[in-house]
């Protein structure tokens, strides 16, 4: 059997189509899903990248807000510091939600010890329970907990919060 340059092309652009997957090439949309997945790298206390099917992933921790590490706020390295001896290089479970403006996927994120690390974060005293965004009364909860016991940046009595923290460094960007 002889195939022309035009049969040719006919058959390789089936059988393309018979191997490639519908919808590869697109990003997955993880919102309203929950996967398995390896912490290979802290950006700040509340924002990892997670490895995913060999595709990098940045997951943004709902419900708390932690202190700013660009720009040198009180408490923002060891909030790092802190959300990385939670969960880095660990395969975590993500519990995907929505995604924030900077297409980061905000998510409740599970260690290898079932410890939910947004909720650590906030009994260790390293983060706000961002009331803007949540009205989970456990986050609440826990952050009056941190507060009363003055646990980690609860123990500096003029903390500021971090959206706070943000509003100067917006304005002086602006002029």
């Amino acid at each position: 059997m002889r195939l022309g340059k035009v049969g040719l092309l006919v058959l390789l652009l089936t059988l393309q189509a018979c191997i490639i997957q519908p919808g590869e090439g697109k990003p997955l949309n993880y919102s309203n899903l929950v996967f398995t997945a390896k912490v290979i790298r802290i950006l700040d206390g509340d924002t990892m990248e997670v490895l995913y099917q060999e595709h990098p992933l940045k997951i943004r921790l709902a419900h708390i807000d932690c202190p700013e590490k660009r720009g040198h706020q009180p408490f923002g390295t060891e909030a790092k510091q802190a959300l990385s001896n939670l969960c880095f290089g660990q395969m975590v479970t993500v519990q995907g939600q929505k995604y924030d403006r900077y297409k980061r996927l905000i998510a409740v994120v599970i260690n290898d010890k079932k410890q939910v690390i947004n909720q650590e974060m906030i009994k260790l005293g390293m983060a706000w329970h961002f009331k803007k965004y949540s009205s989970d009364p456990l986050y609440a909860q826990l952050e009056i907990n941190a507060r009363k016991n003055k646990i980690g940046l609860w123990q500096d009595m003029t903390a500021i919060a971090p959206w706070e923290w943000r509003k100067p460094q917006k304005q002086l960007l602006s002029k």
